[in-house]
């Protein structure tokens, strides 16, 4: 087969992963840019041009669409999607997991544990919205945040007030998500791959740190999940259609509380971390479902 990982930079640790898997599993693996991809539309003949030629024989894409290019990115995937050629991520699943507000509304229909979380536009008075969760403490976050960005902790409700109308100032749109104290700064990552996770790793932020991203100095071990966090991680994904995914959750006095369904996850924490080869079960899932193209996902 010829796999094409879309990536932007054939230097990360998640783009040379995957491309060692898919050689070592004896296919053909190209890094295809895809922001220098370019569109044909015409009736009944799609096509990818990349760098001015046309894309052929591509069997499998694995899209790695960075925040910054999700509008893009997805153009490409969606085109791919009518030549039928297969991808681990359909466009309009990661569209989706993109949407803060979106896919937590699809979580929430699902029935997936979610922290307390309510949105409104601008409103005159916060002080009911605090109250809705729960809080103070509180939550506050950008719709538009990555990696942990655009992430506030207000633990009093004048720093919560003063957050949220300093946000709305900006025309900004913001969440305000019940704080769960119990998580003490940490969180699980779970992968995703088809209708299990393949690996998993609990991150602690720093000290004095609720956020657990690695990318703000947590660190990450391996551990175990109980059948209820499998069931909330892979039900969280397949919700979305996300065929691959990182799955974010809090560990909580209620049962595993889902924060973030990521559509394009790295590769590198979890896989030190855990000491589990993910690419190549990524590769893997390819060779089974490439025949039929058949599909892990739920209906939204």
């Amino acid at each position: 087969m010829r796999i094409a990982i879309l990536s932007t930079n054939p230097e990360l640790y998640s783009t040379k992963r995957l491309v060692r898997a898919v050689e070592e599993r004896g296919h053909e693996a190209v890094v295809i840019d895809h922001l220098r991809c370019q569109m044909m539309i015409e009736g009944g003949k799609p096509d990818v041009l990349y760098k001015g030629r046309p894309l052929e024989n591509i069997d499998a894409i694995v899209p790695r669409i960075g925040a910054s290019a999700t509008d893009y990115g997805c153009a490409v995937v969606r085109q791919f999607e009518m030549m039928k050629v297969f991808t681990t991520a359909r466009s309009q699943a990661i569209t989706r997991s993109r949407n803060k507000l979106r896919s937590l509304q699809v979580l929430s229909k699902a029935g997936v544990g979610l922290p307390k979380t309510v949105f409104a536009k601008h409103p005159k008075d916060v002080d009911p919205l605090i109250a809705l969760v729960g809080g103070p403490p509180v939550v506050i976050k950008l719709l538009e945040g990555t990696q942990g960005m655009g992430v506030v902790l207000a633990e009093s409700a004048k720093a919560a007030k003063s957050t949220i109308e300093a946000f709305y100032g900006l025309k900004a749109n913001v969440l305000i998500q019940e704080y769960i104290a119990e998580a003490k700064g940490a969180d699980i990552r779970a992968f995703v791959v088809g209708n299990r996770v393949v690996a998993a790793m609990k991150r602690q932020g720093k000290e004095g740190e609720f956020r657990s991203n690695l990318h703000r100095g947590g660190s990450g071990q391996t551990v175990l999940l109980t059948p209820d966090e499998e069931w909330t991680a892979v039900h969280a994904a397949k919700s979305l259609g996300l065929r691959v995914a990182g799955v974010d959750m809090l560990q909580s006095n209620r049962g595993p509380l889902v924060l973030e369904v990521n559509s394009s996850p790295g590769l590198e924490g979890v896989e030190k971390a855990t000491k589990i080869d993910i690419a190549a079960q990524i590769v893997e899932y390819i060779e089974e479902k490439i025949p039929t193209d058949e599909v892990d996902t739920v209906g939204v």
